[in-house]
């Protein structure tokens, strides 16, 4: 599903998951994968898609109120993290996002668009958005 292609129209919430498996298998140790997209654009399916990928059968929620989820089942770690409700970059900083990064896992941040600053060079980012019956996954520049 990912390869050339970086503009993927996905028609429910099974492609949707779908998707964040296949891009699971081209992940490494140290990725970031930035996502953003407004509320019910599918983010944190994406990424229940992209722990599933990694060999995970961990349940996958959304880290809205608790800022960050670990899953460590599968082939590498994922902190799923949720920047909506976070205020300031220090905030982010504040519940340890420089450790995250150097954890050797692959972090996942939904609403990473609130503190782009915060993502290291080389972050892939994709957008959700709603588009018809369904949904467009784009990879962007960030």
């Amino acid at each position: 599903m990912f390869h050339a292609l970086h503009d993927l129209f996905l028609p429910d919430t099974a492609a949707t998951i779908a998707a964040g498996e296949s891009l699971a298998a081209r992940l490494h140790a140290g990725d970031v994968v930035a996502l953003t997209g407004g509320l019910g654009a599918g983010k944190t399916h994406f990424t229940k898609g992209l722990v599933r990928g990694l060999g995970s059968d961990e349940e996958v929620t959304s880290p809205t109120f608790t800022l960050v989820h670990e899953y460590r089942a599968g082939r590498l770690p994922v902190f799923h993290f949720d920047f909506y409700r976070m205020g300031t970059a220090s905030e982010v900083t504040g519940i340890g996002w420089d450790e995250y990064l150097d954890a050797g896992g692959v972090c996942v941040v939904e609403w990473a668009d609130r503190f782009p600053a915060l993502l290291p060079e080389g972050a892939q980012w994709w957008s959700l958005k709603e588009d018809g019956g369904g949904r467009r996954l784009r990879r962007s520049a960030g």
